[in-house]
């Protein structure tokens, strides 16, 4: 078969076995409205609801969960304990959290952060679904999260047990 002839050739030119042989997709600057996809290079600099201006790429080298959320979004809330694990567990070693927050009400989003101890960067414009990073990233559903390393989508998805394996494989 014409596959199995590419294969052979792909192993006699390149050496080594076609079964860890992979095509990457080529790196693409994210296009406004697209869906964040694995490879998607990315830009974002904001203002969170408290402390200093979050800028992705001034966080180089680090490993950044992009967390979009809301306060009364119940799967969002229910993978809380989970993130917060892993942020205790692996910002000493480089991990952060950019959450982006697709409520409309600012004061029960501080409330909810304060009483939920969380440190990190939240995001917020009050325009819920009309969310700026929201409707520029594509996001359809929440929760929806993605690691990001400098400026690249490196996973996608990634919630519950699969976030602390992806840190664990990243961060060693």
């Amino acid at each position: 078969s014409k596959l199995s002839e590419a294969d052979q050739k792909f192993v006699a030119e390149q050496g080594g076995s076609s079964e860890s042989a992979e095509v990457e997709r080529p790196k693409v600057t994210h296009k406004k409205g697209a869906k964040l996809e694995e490879g998607d290079i990315i830009d974002l600099v904001d203002r969170p609801v408290k402390g200093e201006k979050v800028d992705l790429a001034a966080m180089k080298g680090k490993v950044v969960l992009l967390d979009f959320w809301a306060t009364w979004c119940g799967p969002c809330v229910a993978e809380l304990p989970n993130v917060k694990k892993a942020y205790a567990k692996y910002h000493d070693k480089g991990f952060e959290i950019v959450g982006i927050s697709l409520d409309s009400d600012e004061r029960r989003l501080k409330d909810f952060i304060e009483k939920n101890d969380m440190p990190w960067p939240q995001l917020f414009d009050g325009k819920g679904w009309e969310n700026e990073h929201a409707e520029h990233y594509g996001i359809r559903s929440i929760p929806a999260v993605f690691l990001v390393k400098d400026n690249e989508v490196i996973a996608t998805g990634v919630r519950g047990q699969r976030l602390e394996q992806e840190l664990e494989r990243l961060l060693k």
